[in-house]
């Protein structure tokens, strides 16, 4: 029965996976393609390969997924909770992939994952959630719309006196370099999510120990994942990031794509925090957009994408809840 539950649980896992996948295939290519340095499918493609690569180049985020938010009892109980969990963050994703609404699918998880042992009566590890995902959640916004508007800023200055046309041109060419490295980000922060719950699972189940390293078949099959679901594209999305937050150029899709980069890698391979790539992405956008003029940031679209980043952990939270509910009745 157990070895049922894991197995479902690593299925359920890798669909979350793949639904973060095309949910979030937005935050690497949409500021490229709406610009017209990427064709759709190109661009979709290289996404996948440089996610499939990001996913391979640390675990120190899937160790705070798996180890530092929730401490659910091994046995069949504990793979009820990280299964609704799962279901919950899944739930989510689609709910706000219909709307074309660029909410994060790491918040998702960590709601669900809260939600589901809130639910179980079992232990959340609130400073960890605090430090490793509150924290970052607000301040990883903030960096990038700052960030991103000094670089763009610094680009204004460096390139006042050239030929617009010509500058137009050339960072068309630089986009393909800062959309790949916003994809390899993608892949270091959201793949390795997934390896942790996974890994969670299989300690869960007893197949695996907390001190041992994440089996290179989990990191393979969820590189795999969400390169897939990646590839599928999520156009709803790519929609309200490419075109309805600001009227995007290539010099200002470069200094977004290029803040966001820099923001994941810092907090990945720096701290360890799952922070969300939608966020980050997202507020880099607005940032480049506020250094034209106020105006040109649809604000209207940016309340609707913050009252959903709000909604996020608890929404899903009390999906995983009812689902911990129903599966432990069934299950158990």
């Amino acid at each position: 029965m157990e070895l049922a539950l894991v197995i479902g649980v690593v299925v359920i896992a890798l669909v979350f996976d793949y639904t973060n996948g095309f949910h979030d295939a937005a935050n690497a290519i949409a500021t490229s393609v709406s610009t017209r340095a990427l064709t759709p499918r190109v661009a979709l493609l290289m996404a996948a390969v440089m996610n499939f690569i990001g996913a391979h180049l640390g675990t120190q985020v899937a160790s705070t997924v798996g180890k530092g938010i929730i401490d659910p009892p091994e046995g069949a109980h504990g793979l009820v909770i990280v299964g609704a969990g799962l279901v919950g963050a899944i739930t989510w994703n689609l709910i706000t992939w219909y709307f074309g609404l660029p909410s994060s699918s790491s918040h998702a998880l960590i709601g669900g994952l809260v939600g589901s042992a809130l639910a179980a009566s079992v232990g959340v590890h609130w400073d960890g959630v605090l430090d490793k995902v509150v924290i970052p959640m607000i301040l990883s916004p903030l960096v990038g719309f700052t960030l991103a508007g000094i670089i763009m800023i610094a680009i204004l200055w460096i390139f006042r006196k050239s030929n617009p046309h010509k500058t137009g041109k050339g960072f068309r060419y630089a986009q393909t370099v800062s959309a790949a490295a916003m994809a390899l980000g993608h892949g270091l922060q959201d793949a390795q999510k997934t390896m942790g719950v996974i890994f969670l699972a299989l300690v869960v189940g007893g197949y695996a120990t907390n001190g041992e390293e994440i089996p290179q078949w989990v990191i393979l099959s969820a590189a795999g994942a969400i390169s897939l679901g990646t590839y599928a594209g999520g156009w709803r999305i790519m929609r309200t990031l490419g075109r309805r937050i600001i009227a995007l150029d290539p010099p200002r899709g470069f200094a977004a794509e290029s803040a966001a980069a820099t923001v994941l890698y810092t907090a990945a391979i720096g701290f360890g925090a799952p922070i969300s790539t939608t966020h980050t992405i997202t507020s880099a956008i607005m940032g480049v957009g506020a250094t034209k003029r106020r105006s040109a940031v649809r604000w209207g679209v940016a309340g609707n994408i913050v009252t959903a980043w709000i909604l996020t952990i608890p929404a899903s939270g009390l999906v995983a809840a009812v689902c911990y509910f129903a599966l432990h009745w069934a299950v158990e």
